[in-house]
């Protein structure tokens, strides 16, 4: 996992604008083309990790009320933006949303999604061996949605989160 993570954080350093998610994930492909297959392939399996353990409901209805609607596409492009801001605000994102009230581009009302960043590592793998790493599964239960679109549940459920999006 910390290997990921170094290299977002390279990747971030090294982009134009490290505010820029979509920047970052271009850069982040950039410099898993310069790394052995094995190592892409351990770097796809970490990221697998995050991306299973960011699946929550409760973090979807963060993605819902920050963008103003979230597809499923929308939630995963939506965790590639939170990929790319680095392992703090990601893992304060995963163990509490309402947390992402403090991120500068949450409170600027941002569309906040990077389809180049989600599965970087799994895309760079796929494009120089025609299949995915063979040790990726499913996805965990993702649990029980509750209304996005109903004021008071999002005020209780992430009221710091709401207060600003508002």
């Amino acid at each position: 996992m910390q290997k990921f993570w170094e290299l977002v954080e390279a990747a971030r350093a090294s982009a134009g604008d490290p505010a820029d998610a979509d920047s970052v994930g271009q850069r982040a492909r950039e410099l898993l083309d310069e790394l052995s297959l094995d190592e892409v392939a351990a770097l796809a399996r970490a990221e697998w990790e995050l991306r299973a353990r960011s699946y929550r409901v409760d973090l979807w209805g963060a993605a819902y009320l920050i963008n103003g609607g979230c597809s499923d596409d929308g939630f995963e492009y939506f965790r590639g933006w939170l990929m790319a801001q680095g392992r703090d605000v990601f893992e304060r994102a995963v163990d509490d949303p309402d947390t992402l009230a403090d991120v500068p581009a949450v409170r600027e009302g941002l569309d906040l999604e990077a389809e180049d960043m989600f599965g970087v590592a799994n895309s760079v793998y796929w494009d120089r061996t025609g299949h995915a790493p063979a040790d990726t599964a499913g996805y965990p239960q993702l649990g029980v949605f509750w209304n996005f679109d109903d004021e008071e549940e999002r005020r209780r459920r992430l009221p710091r989160l709401d207060a600003v999006v508002e």
